[in-house]
Formats: structure tokens, sequence, C-alpha cells
């Protein structure tokens, strides 16, 4: 065998490899570098909850809180952090009651999914932490917390930020219909009215989950790594019964928590946001379509921008996250 047809074989050999290798790499295998992860946790006794959450920045810089939905996780800022921290924010990304290492202090308590109750446990976090004021950011069950916490207690919150504009619910208006093509992507909050939705919840929680991300954010091509990173924190033992509670809540089908009486009294009054915000809609979202935030204007009292993001579908913040910083950080400077 001459010496050129020899390094001919191992040039083409080596080829091979190579292009094995990379389809690994390409497609997850064992050489792919791991997922950032949003660790170490901290912890702090607040209010009902012990809530595990997330720092990252200078701890003397302006705060930033930014809240997660359902089924996400604190990873839906996973890229959000870092940009708001190189710019000099204190960020703090808690888990919700029923998520990740979020714990209930006393097992008595009503695993409540109301929104006072999420919007309450906003300002328990800020007083645990000794944090005045702040600039919310929110998505989903997160945006509702921000929008409960900057409607109820406006002089704690220096801006805000969501995704799908006012979330504040009326509840006297739960039972009546929307168009059906509209009805139709929200199946999963008529599953959890059942007994068989609870059931099915408990032992199909990833399966709803990642059907859910895949019907809310069609163009979003997320890995299964970056699912799971996110799913764990359904595992959660309160997770089940708060996220049943919030549907059922919602519908006039479940008691919601006495201590939380009085402020579902004054959101039922559906009161108006005085903070300066920023209101996010992804072109893609599967769940609420984006819209030119006009339906929602006089909700707003305060200044209020609206921006539709090309290309986001509903976890705005993951798929768009420099939008959402960007948002963000105009609060802060402004």
């Amino acid at each position: 065998m001459s010496d050129a047809v020899d390094r001919g074989r191992r040039l083409l050999l080596g080829a091979a490899l190579s292009g094995v290798a990379a389809r690994a790499f390409a497609q997850g295998g064992a050489s792919s570098p791991p997922l950032r992860r949003m660790e170490p946790l901290k912890h702090v006794d607040a209010g009902v909850l012990d809530i595990a959450y997330y720092e990252e920045g200078p701890a003397d810089g302006p705060v930033a809180i930014l809240l997660h939905g359902f089924p996400y996780d604190i990873h839906s800022y996973v890229d959000v952090a870092p940009q708001l921290a190189a710019q000099g924010c204190r960020v703090i990304v808690p888990y919700l009651r029923g998520f990740g290492a979020t714990r209930f202090r006393d097992p008595a308590t009503l695993r409540s999914g109301e929104q006072a109750a999420i919007g309450a446990d906003v300002i328990a976090l800020m007083d645990a932490l000794n944090i005045r004021r702040a600039v919310l950011g929110g998505h989903n069950w997160g945006g509702r917390a921000a929008c409960v916490a900057a409607a109820l207690w406006p002089e704690r919150i220096r801006g805000m930020v969501t995704v799908n504009s006012y979330l504040i619910q009326d509840l006297t208006r739960a039972g009546v219909p929307i168009s059906p093509k509209y009805e139709v992507a929200l199946w999963y909050e008529y599953y959890f009215q059942l007994e068989r939705g609870r059931a099915g919840l408990a032992a199909h929680r990833r399966e709803i989950a990642r059907l859910l991300w895949k019907q809310w954010s069609p163009a979003w091509n997320f890995e299964d790594a970056t699912f799971e990173r996110s799913a764990a924190a359904h595992d959660n033992t309160d997770y089940v019964d708060v996220v049943i509670h919030s549907y059922r809540h919602r519908f006039g089908l479940a008691a919601g928590d006495p201590r939380y009486a009085e402020l579902q009294r004054r959101l039922a009054t559906m009161p108006p946001i005085p903070v300066p915000s920023i209101t996010l809609d992804g072109d893609k979202d599967g769940v609420l379509p984006a819209s030119d935030g006009r339906a929602s204007a006089a909700k707003f009292t305060g200044r209020r921008i609206h921006r539709v993001v090309r290309g986001a579908g509903h976890n705005v913040p993951q798929e768009a996250p420099k939008a959402f910083a960007d948002a963000v950080m105009q609060l802060m400077r402004d």
C-alpha cells in the first residue's frame, strides 16, 4: 500500500469519526456541555413559606425580582439574570409556592394557588430580605403575582415588566365563555376541575408540562435537557395541590385561604396598576395571542409601554432574554 493511499484512508476515517462526534454533540450526547443551573439556592423564612431563591449580582445594587410561571421554574430567567447582574443589579429569582425547594412552613396551611396568595408572597419575600423597593418581572403566574403586588403595594414597586399585560383575574366573569378557537387552548384549565384532572397531573406532570410548553411556544425548539432542568421543580410535594387549587379557585370551585380574604376583596375591584410598566407579548404565543395592548390600557394609570416580541411564544424571558432584560433595565434607569 502506498503512503499516499494510506494517508488518504486515515483522512477519511478521521473525517468520519469527527462527523460522528459532531452529531453526538449536536444531539446532546456525552460531549455536550452541561446546561447552566441557577445554583446555589438560598432560603429565607417569608410569612407562610420558606422560600428558595437564586441570587446574582452585587448585594448593594438596585433590586430586580423575577417571577416564573406554571409549568415553568426559575430557569425561565437563566439568561436574563446574568444580563441584569452584569449591569449592576441585584437579581433575585424565587421559586413560587409549590415549586422547587420552596416549602410551606406549617403542614396545616391551605395549599392555595389563588392570585392574592402569590402576590402577597412577593411582598413577604421583600420584607424578609429587607428590600424596600424593587422592579418586578414576571410571566404567566409570575406576571400575575407582579400585577397583584404592583396594584396593592405600589409604594414597594419601582416598576414592572409583565408578559400578556394586566393579569389580575376578574373572578366574576370566570364563567363567561370566549370564542371557541381560544377556549380550546385552555383545555388544561377545565381538565383540572375534575378529580380525573388532579390524578392526571399527579401521574403525568412532566407529560402535561411538556405538552403545554409545545402548545404555548410552537416556535421554540427547546432541548430535552432544557425541559428536564425545569421539570424537576414540579416534583415538589405541594405542586399538584397548589396548581389544582389555583385553577379551581379562579372558577369559583374552591374556597380561598381566609388569610387572603381582604386582599381578594380588593382585587375584586380590578385595581389599576399605577407604577411604571412595560408589557410584552410574544407574537408566536400559542395560548394568548399578541395584541397592541389597547384593550388593557385603562388598567395602567402609570406610564406604560407595550411591545410585541418577534419570534417569542408564551415564555418570553427564556425565549427572548435580551428583550426581557432590556425592559427591566429601562425601568431601572428611568
